[in-house]
């Protein structure tokens, strides 16, 4: 190997000390011979095929991921999203740095290094930088994804460095974790033996109720997922600390190596004492649990959202949003208030709704609690999502609030109640796309049959007859049913209108009668 052939007019008597000239040209050699392992490593074929895969999961993400809620990413979520894809990459570095730091034990050729200049602790050394540029990949990838949704028109919040940092580091932190089990065990089943523990070993340990903070954090990536997304302040994870922890673990497992491999000079020691010291500080700070202060905080947020909020007019409308959401008021949420609202008739044509942004904080960021309705009058609920679905479900809130008057009001309505009707024609009646929509819309993702429909707050429920007549009229020339709806408004949102007249008023044919659907769906409002 040309990396060791240039040490061989580097050999010097014992005792004395090295120097300077050597000293850079066994540093070169450490560097030259971490370059060419990295490039072997990449002859591996799980290191090859899982590169391959990472690379392209995450370009078919970038390039697909143009609808839905992706378009309208919320940074603060998106940087945690860039840490689970790495981990595949990491495994493959995990099992063919360790064979590759076995493959002289393999060959019998450990005797053959007796005679070279490169002792056994500075080859451990090249092998831990041969991971070095995989991380530095790692980084980059994790860069272009953060920077592509940061520069999507629907962007919101504010990325961590720290939790942009896990993904790189996790990937260095098992080619290291490779180095050290082949300098503790001559063995190469050590290494896919340890890939399994590290899969199963945490669903054991966090399966009963969760495992206390400490030992969640322990692991490399820990994601947190369930709930709608945060304001940055309400975040509470320690990232900074985690990153610290992951940086000292990865320097430790590194220093470990060098000992084992007779590396004990006071350079080695004092790095090992250095990155201990990292390590215990990263644990110590990740392993706090939320404070009183974090707490009183969501606590405030979920239940007095005015009071952190900035309000706008755009407008008949007044809208309210967090500070981090506040350019998408104008941007998505007036616009498609209008277009609902110039569909209605009476003075819900007109009527000044306040749109005001809610989440429910108080349980955490795993946490999956509906929004409770809001009784205020003319008070539209809408969340931190945006989006793919959540888009025609804002709209039938929207609907609700002008057929009922309030989110609250829809939670008396009977089951089958007429004015359901009214409320998705409302809502779906302007989409480009309304039996898409529709059918998105709905829980059960058809448009037939009986089928509650996703709002913000409280949800509407559809007969089978009802989903009929919607289904017709979103078939109908929107033209055809705008001067219907605004011409019997008053009658198409009185509880008292029943659903068969419901259907003659918007010029839809009824259900045959005496069918049993009918007669039940006819008398289920009754007084």
């Amino acid at each position: 190997m040309s990396s060791t052939t240039e040490l061989a007019e580097e050999a010097a008597p014992a005792g004395v000390e090295p120097a300077p000239a050597a000293k850079r040209h066994r540093a070169a050699a450490v560097i030259a011979l971490a370059r060419f392992e990295a490039r072997q490593l990449l002859l591996h074929i799980p290191v090859f095929a899982f590169l391959v895969l990472y690379l392209a999961f995450t370009g078919w993400n970038l390039f697909n991921g143009r609808e839905g809620m992706d378009e309208f990413p919320a940074l603060q979520d998106a940087d945690r999203a860039t840490q689970a894809a790495p981990q595949l990459l990491g495994v493959a570095l995990l099992v063919c740095v360790n064979r590759t730091v076995l493959r002289s034990h393999r060959r019998g050729t450990d005797r053959h290094f007796d005679v070279l200049v490169m002792e056994p602790w500075r080859r451990t050394v090249a092998h831990a930088l041969s991971v070095v540029p995989y991380a530095a990949l790692t980084a980059l990838v994790v860069a272009v994804q953060i920077g592509w949704a940061g520069h999507k028109l629907g962007a919101v919040g504010h990325p961590s460095p720290a939790e942009l940092a896990v993904g790189p580091l996790a990937v260095l932190l098992s080619g290291v974790l490779g180095v050290l089990l082949a300098r503790l065990f001559r063995s190469s089943f050590v290494a896919p033996l340890a890939v399994v523990v590290a899969v199963v070993l945490p669903a054991l340990l966090l399966s009963a109720d969760g495992g206390p903070r400490w030992q969640q954090w322990l692991w490399p990536v820990v994601t947190e997922s369930g709930a709608d997304p945060f304001p940055s302040e309400l975040l509470g994870r320690p990232a900074a600390w985690h990153a610290l922890y992951l940086a000292g673990l990865i320097g430790v497992l590194v220093c470990a190596a060098v000992l084992v491999s007779g590396g004990r000079n006071r350079m080695v020691q004092a790095a090992t004492a250095v990155t201990l010291a990292a390590t215990v500080a990263g644990v110590a700070g990740q392993s706090q649990g939320d404070s009183a202060a974090l707490l009183a905080a969501r606590t405030k947020m979920s239940v007095s959202p005015e009071k952190f909020q900035t309000c706008h007019e755009y407008g008949r409308s007044t809208y309210c949003a967090f500070p981090e959401w506040d350019a998408r008021a104008a941007l998505e949420w007036a616009p498609l208030v209008d277009r609902v609202q110039s569909l209605a008739g009476g003075a819900a044509g007109g009527e000044r709704l306040t749109v005001r942004q809610r989440i429910d904080a108080r349980y955490g960021m795993t946490g999956d609690s509906a929004l409770e309705a809001s009784s205020t009058p003319g008070t539209v609920t809408v969340g931190t999502r945006w989006g793919g679905n959540r888009v025609p479900e804002f709209a039938v809130g929207v609907a609700s609030v002008l057929v009922a008057g309030s989110e609250a009001a829809t939670s008396e309505w009977c089951e089958g109640d007429p004015r359901a009707v009214t409320v998705m024609w409302l809502a779906l009646g302007a989409e480009s796309d309304p039996m898409t929509a529709f059918r998105n819309v709905r829980l059960d993702d058809s448009i037939e049959g009986s089928a509650y429909v996703l709002a913000p707050t409280n949800s509407v429920s559809l007969s089978a007859e009802q989903t009929r007549i919607v289904r017709e009229l979103l078939q109908k020339p929107r033209y055809s049913v705008i001067p219907k709806v605004k011409s019997h408004w008053t009658e198409l949102t009185s509880p008292k209108t029943s659903l068969a007249r419901v259907a003659e008023l918007l010029g839809v044919e009824a259900a045959s009668k005496g069918s049993a659907d009918t007669d039940a769906e006819e008398g289920s409002c009754d007084e």
